[in-house]
Parts: structure tokens; sequence; C-alpha cells
């Protein structure tokens, strides 16, 4: 397969499939397709699996597009304003841990599957919930980035504290935890919530320069009341 990133306020991936070749998408994933591409919708896995997705916030079911001569083509849009990044999981032979919400596409020859997080105050406080996805396998991943990315590559011990909403995935060799804002005024003028997610290295960190829930909760914070 063969793709390029269209666009940046909100971009698509456009693939290219040889005959045989395949995607797999959330149900309404897929922005435009040509001549040549089945459909099919299904659990990708089986019913347990499917259940897992809904656990992390994602859709039960799958759409999966499978090329029916060389050449076919199926583009597949972000959400949000933002950015689309390609992972080549065989670059990571431990696989990608990513929050919920940010999986857009991947070749059918990734497994995406639920994790949970390893400390309980992670997924308590974490903002993200207890449930995060992990891919692995040898094809292409791509996940939905708000604003734009920004790599990391920790060294081990190196520690790196973000605001939750920020973090978009990591390696499996990363700590997670999560760790109070010091300080009562801070806590309670800092605008800046109660915890941080830290990150621990060795590893490798993507994260997003925009968290679409807090820009989502400044607009509704201006639109009218009823009285």
């Amino acid at each position: 397969m063969d793709y390029k990133i269209i666009g940046q306020t909100v971009p698509v991936v456009e693939v290219s499939l040889d005959k045989g070749e395949s995607m797999y998408t959330q149900s309404g994933g897929m922005a435009y397709e040509s001549d040549g591409i089945s459909m099919k919708t299904n659990t990708h896995g089986g019913i347990m699996k499917g259940l897992g997705r809904a656990f992390a916030g994602e859709s039960i079911f799958m759409a999966n597009y499978v090329a029916e001569k060389d050449g076919a083509t199926i583009a597949f849009a972000s959400t949000v304003p933002g950015s689309i990044v390609p992972f080549d999981l065989s670059k990571y032979p431990d696989g990608l841990t990513f929050q919920k919400g940010s999986f857009l596409c991947a070749q059918s020859n990734v497994e995406t599957k639920i994790t949970f997080t390893k400390r309980f105050s992670a997924g308590f406080f974490g903002g993200e919930g207890f449930i995060l996805q992990k891919a692995s396998g040898n094809g292409m991943l791509f996940l939905e980035v708000d604003g734009d990315p920004i790599i990391k590559e920790l060294a081990p011990g190196e520690i790196l504290k973000v605001d939750t909403g920020n973090v978009v995935a990591f390696s499996p060799s990363i700590s997670y935890e999560i760790e109070s804002i010091k300080g009562i005024k801070n806590i309670f003028l800092g605008g800046e919530g109660l915890f941080l997610t830290r990150l621990v290295g060795p590893g490798k960190v993507i994260l997003q320069s925009q968290n679409f829930g807090d820009f989502a909760g400044r607009i509704i914070r201006l639109l009218p009341k009823n009285n």
C-alpha cells in the first residue's frame, strides 16, 4: 500500500491499495473511495474485542474495506482540526499504547485491543479512564492528533510531565502515572486542574498541542444560556 496525507486543517489520509489489500476504521470514518473497493462491517476480531473497544470509547463494529483491483484508493478523514500521524508498527516490536478516541484507521494485519493502566491512580485521575488501547503487528496505523503532534524520545529515567489531555500515545516501555499539582494556590488558582501525567523513559512519547475537550468546554461556556 501507499498513502499520502492531504490537507492541514482537517486532513485526510488517502490510501492506494493493491488487489486483496485492506484497511479498517470505525463506522463513519471513510471520507471517499474510488471504484473497486468493497466494504464489510464486523467486530474485527470477535464480539469480545468489539466490546473491549466500546469500553475504550470506540465503535463495537469496524468497517473493513478491501481492494478488488490494483490501484483502488480510499480516504479516511480526521474528525476535528488537527493532524494525522502514521506509524509503521514494524518499527515498534512491543506495540504502541494510545489513548481512546485517537484511532483513525489501520491495515488489516494491525491488531488493536484494550489495555489497562498499570497504576490505579493513573486510571482514576488520568482523565482517560482506566482503559487505553494497544496496537501491534507489522502494518500501518494512523492516529488522529488534536492540533499539531509533538514527538519526544525520553532517555532512561527521563521524566516528562504533561497535561493529561495532551497525551496521544507512548511506547510500552514508558512508565505512566499521575501526580497531583503541589500548592493550594496552584490547585485552585492555577487553572491547570488537579493532576498531571508523569511519563518516565525510556521510550517514545507522542503529544498533541491541543486538548479538544478543553477547547469544546470553552466554547460551551460562551454559548447563550436559556433562562
